[in-house]
């Protein structure tokens, strides 16, 4: 038996770089170029990902999870729920002329 979601999130979830902007740079008294050589990566990859033009990678989760002590699925599931806010948007007339299947 399956539940239903059928209300769907109202607000855009919380993009991976606006939380290490906002809560964990500050937090941790880091800097881009810091935060940059904590992960071993270059100054315009963390750049990127803070001004959310760039997507949190497996790779880069490890290294985040890593370095602030959390897991790599807390970033990752932060990444999916944005991806999939923005695919739903993005094809949704599509999607919602697909009829559903019942069981017979």
């Amino acid at each position: 038996m399956s539940i239903l979601n059928t209300t769907g999130m109202l607000r855009k979830p919380t993009h991976p770089g606006e939380m290490l902007r906002k809560d964990f740079l500050p937090d941790y008294g880091l800097t881009v170029s810091g935060l940059a050589e904590s992960l071993g990566v270059s100054r315009q990859s963390v750049n990127e990902l803070l001004r959310e033009r760039r997507a949190v990678s497996p790779e880069m989760a490890l290294r985040l999870a890593r370095l602030f002590g959390n897991s790599p699925e807390f970033w990752l599931n932060a990444q999916r729920s944005v991806d999939l806010w923005n695919a739903a948007k993005s094809v949704k007339e599509e999607v919602d002329r697909i009829k559903p299947l019942h069981v017979a």
